[in-house]
């Protein structure tokens, strides 16, 4: 029984640590994302909306992460519960921003045509 608390323990340290270094990561991304997402609207970039939906993707991703890791901790049904809800809440941003940057990147695409279209020379006369 010795080897398994041991174990168990070995555990719990491993993913309380990759617990805070998701947590950091996810909040490093985001607050990247979101100065980058200023400085890209400033510059009128009009890709902005794109790459800040993209940036706050990718921090949710570690933030989700860190929360499902957070499940090996949890021992009574009350934490499994408000951790579920949690992770439920995260999964449906994390869709909500990737459908939103599905139809940024389509926009942007559709545009992108467009104005080749309208730069292309006229072959007939």
């Amino acid at each position: 029984m010795q080897l398994y608390e041991i174990l168990e323990n070995i555990v719990k340290i491993m993913a309380q640590y990759a617990i805070v270094l998701f947590e950091i990561v996810g909040v490093i991304i985001i607050a990247f994302s979101g100065i980058h997402g200023v400085y890209n609207y400033v510059r009128r970039d009009p890709m902005t909306r794109l790459k800040l939906a993209k940036g706050m993707a990718m921090g949710l991703e570690f933030k989700l992460g860190s929360e499902i890791l957070r499940t090996v901790l949890v021992r009574e049904l009350s934490e499994i519960m408000i951790v579920g809800a949690i992770i439920l809440l995260r999964a449906a941003l994390t869709f909500l921003i990737h459908w939103e940057i599905k139809n940024e990147e389509a926009e942007t695409e559709a545009n992108m045509s467009v104005h080749h279209e309208s730069e292309s020379p006229e072959t007939e006369k």
